[in-house]
């Protein structure tokens, strides 16, 4: 295909002087025009540095405008962009950059002690404002480079729980298929504002509203970092329409004073992603009569995949609603046969915006892309209607006495519970019971023996929880789900010491 890929091109032309970018903590904006120019003259000086097609260039800032120079820079050019997690350990960074080997570096000075150890052939630029690119030489213009629609434009590290990160290799068309799909299913048109708190290294950040948005010829607002009472704050100021956040967030939000006095005139639709919405939290909106529902996706996979409307979130409380228009999902057995309705399996996706493959990882990729679909490791169950629910990680199903328990149902139901902030279930292996159901809770004010009584009146009894921890908060991934391989180490060294 040679096509033009570099969209932003394209969309500049459509509506140069449209605001694309407002920078909600130093109130700079920038016009698609500016946005666009600002990409040329990256471009042109990773081309002068002596970056080709298929070089990494990584990128370790806070949210900023830089991830829209590096990401538009990189689509003109044929370069990977590599958004690095500035959440990881020093140990984990070095290992993520040796693995993409990146020729050039940007990086806000707070995190220069990271790069240590990183290699010294790399080019490092310093990024510590938004105006980083005002000495670049403007007159010479990078030329255009001939593209296929499947060469990598992003690889973006997934924040696994188990073994190293993996480098997920997402193409010009993986991106562009996911921002099509997500403005044509998702409604999304040019008067839409979004604010991207959610870190842009990640997938939820960059794909899910940020970039569709920016190719409709929308606002994009970014904050570099996320405070609840701040983000309420500019959601009303900017006059937000759509916006993403994690649970972890969310549950922070709805405390505010803030979230409880406005209306949010101008708000079509929140929306939760990264990991299980707690109902609570579907509550406080209900409550408020603001449209609220769950996404599903991955790093590999889009990230976006359903389309549910608001409006039947109550009655299809906790699913993420039906395949989008150009994707195709199917729920498949151990053996690999179709799943009857109702019966859990695991979540396969398929489409234009699924990813390439693992970088440096061919087995990886081999085990989860087969016969051009996407193995999630997700288990879900398709209703009558057609509606998706997902039920959990397969690896995190529980085992126990020969019956398949899955944690999702029982940390709705101990969430649900006044007392218990946040909840996590797990199995912990067991001689007699091969894994016992164990239950991590944050909560104040209840016993053991209460919640048991909890669980009696609405779970099968083999789903009751046998053990509980009780803990003044759970230990989150970089992304914000909840680890539990840290839980298990901890269940562990507790039986150890008992």
């Amino acid at each position: 295909m040679h096509a033009n890929l570099n969209w932003l091109e394209s969309r500049m032309k459509i509506s140069p002087d449209r605001e694309a970018i407002i920078d909600a903590d130093t109130k700079d904006s920038w016009t698609y025009k500016q946005l666009y120019d600002r990409a040329d003259i990256l471009a042109n000086y990773f081309i002068h540095q002596g970056v080709q097609k298929g070089d990494r260039v990584a990128l370790l800032v806070p949210n900023h405008i830089s991830y829209l120079d590096f990401i538009f820079a990189c689509m003109k050019i044929g370069a990977i962009f590599v958004p690095l997690n500035w959440r990881l350990s020093d140990d984990e960074l070095e290992y993520v950059v040796k693995d993409c080997s990146p020729k050039i570096l940007g990086v806000n000075s707070s995190f220069l002690k990271k790069l240590a150890k990183a290699d010294s052939d790399i080019i490092l630029l310093e990024i510590h404002h938004n105006h980083y690119l005002d000495n670049f030489l403007k007159e010479r213009k990078a030329p255009p480079i001939e593209l296929q629609e499947t060469d990598p434009l992003a690889m973006i590290y997934t924040g696994g729980t188990t073994g190293r990160p993996k480098g997920v290799v997402l193409s010009h068309r993986s991106i562009l298929w996911n921002a099509l799909n997500t403005i044509v299913s998702w409604n999304l048109s040019e008067d839409d504002v979004t604010l991207t708190c959610l870190p842009m290294f990640h997938t939820g950040g960059l794909n899910v509203y940020t970039l569709p948005l920016l190719l409709i010829g929308g606002k994009v607002v970014l904050s570099s970092s996320f405070h609840a009472e701040k983000a309420v704050a500019d959601l009303l100021q900017y006059k937000c329409t759509v916006v993403l956040f994690v649970p972890t967030m969310y549950h922070l939000i709805i405390q505010t004073r803030q979230f409880h006095e406005a209306t949010f005139p101008d708000m079509k639709v929140f929306v939760s992603g990264g990991a299980p919405c707690p109902h609570k939290i579907y509550d406080a909106f209900r409550k408020k009569g603001i449209a609220f529902k769950e996404g599903y996706g991955l790093t590999e996979a889009g990230p976006n995949n359903f389309y549910i409307d608001p409006k039947d979130t109550e009655r299809k409380l906790g699913s993420v609603g039906k395949p989008m228009l150009f994707n195709d999902i199917k729920i498949v057995r151990e053996d690999g046969s179709t799943a009857e309705l109702q019966e859990v399996g695991e979540l396969l996706v398929r489409g234009c915006h699924a990813f390439e493959y693992y970088w440096n990882k061919q087995q990886e990729t081999k085990k989860t892309i087969q016969h051009g679909w996407v193995h999630t490791g997700d288990l879900a169950r398709q209703d009558r209607e057609g509606y998706v629910y997902i039920v959990g990680r397969k690896k995190d199903m529980i085992i126990t006495g020969g019956e398949n328990v899955y944690p999702l149902e029982i940390e709705h139901w101990l969430e649900s519970h006044e007392a218990i902030v946040e909840a996590a279930v797990l199995g912990l292996p067991d001689e007699k019971w091969g894994e016992v159901v164990t239950a991590f809770v944050v909560g104040e004010n209840i016993s053991e023996g209460e919640l048991k009584a909890y669980c009696r009146a609405k779970l099968t009894r083999y789903k009751i929880p046998k053990k509980f921890y009780f803990v003044k908060e759970l230990p989150k991934t970089h992304v914000g789900k909840i680890d539990k391989t840290r839980l298990k180490e901890k269940a562990r060294e507790d039986s150890r010491s008992s």
